[in-house]
């Protein structure tokens, strides 16, 4: 019974990583600029460098919505948290701090951290984005 078991759950896990697989590689291929370079207004901050800004549609909360992807170097000589502020031309915004909690420490000069943010009942790619990346308190 225990053998059963055990073959039961190694599939299962086995199926799973499959899974992660073929939707890691399905996001890769559908990622797509969030807005033409026209149509991108940014606004980094002393310290910060963007390292990446993609969008991609996937589900959140029951629906296939717009998501953003952000990544954010750290270009200054000390440890760093960063405001990440993304308005888009019908009025939506999202953003937060990168890192998002600081138990695990903060963004070491350097190095780049990143942060996924779905958009709420964004079902379309917007037009024009905005995008604001600012130092906070550490």
């Amino acid at each position: 019974m225990k053998r059963k078991r055990s073959i039961f759950v190694g599939l299962v896990v086995l199926l799973m990583a499959a899974g992660f697989l073929c939707t890691t590689g399905a996001l890769a291929a559908d990622m797509f600029p969030c807005a033409p370079d026209d149509k991108l207004e940014k606004d980094i901050g002393a310290g910060a460098e963007l390292a990446e800004f993609s969008c991609y549609f996937d589900r959140w909360e029951g629906e296939e919505v717009l998501h953003m992807k952000v990544g954010v170097k750290n270009t200054g000589d000390s440890d760093q948290r960063f405001r990440v502020n993304i308005f888009l031309d019908n009025g939506k915004a999202v953003g937060g701090l990168i890192p998002r909690t600081t138990k695990k420490g903060l963004v070491k000069p350097g190095e780049t951290a990143t942060f996924t943010y779905p958009v709420k009942s964004m079902t379309e790619k917007p037009g024009s984005v905005m995008l604001k990346i600012s130092t906070a308190g550490k």
